[in-house]
């Protein structure tokens, strides 16, 4: 594990190519300085959810600063549910967003690059629910 940076963020979706797409699109507002890490689909390729995908990305994204996780759909919250309940690497914090997915991973992504800790990047993608497109 390295020094305590920023909060890494892992985004969940049922879509590999959602995941992966929107890792870039928030890695493109955050910067290096962010860990994102996608976690999209089931195994074997398959649209769904993958709990021990879903660990292996929260160890991933950690850097010492714990990792906000942000999720599509019904399962997605499943799986993460079942990734911190059965235990993370020591060391390794992590905590599950109730956040629009897209809206909620760019605020986090900018939140983390600017110095916020993990309760202020959890709390910025939460606020993305307020968010309004008119």
């Amino acid at each position: 594990m390295q020094d305590a940076g920023s909060p890494g963020i892992v985004l969940v979706s049922h879509s590999a190519a959602i995941a992966e797409g929107l890792a870039l699109l928030a890695g493109e507002v955050a910067g290096d300085s962010v860990r994102i890490i996608p976690a999209g689909g089931g195994p074997e390729n398959t649209l769904g959810t993958d709990g021990g995908r879903v660990a292996e990305a929260i160890a991933s994204a950690d850097a010492g600063a714990g990792v906000v996780v942000l999720v599509d759909l019904g399962s997605a919250v499943l799986s993460v549910r079942a990734a911190l309940e059965d235990g993370l690497p020591d060391g390794v914090t992590a905590v599950l967003a109730d956040a629009p997915l897209v809206e909620g991973a760019v605020a986090a992504a900018v939140t983390a690059s600017i110095g916020g800790d993990m309760d202020a990047v959890k709390a910025a993608a939460e606020e993305a629910w307020s968010v309004r497109k008119l």
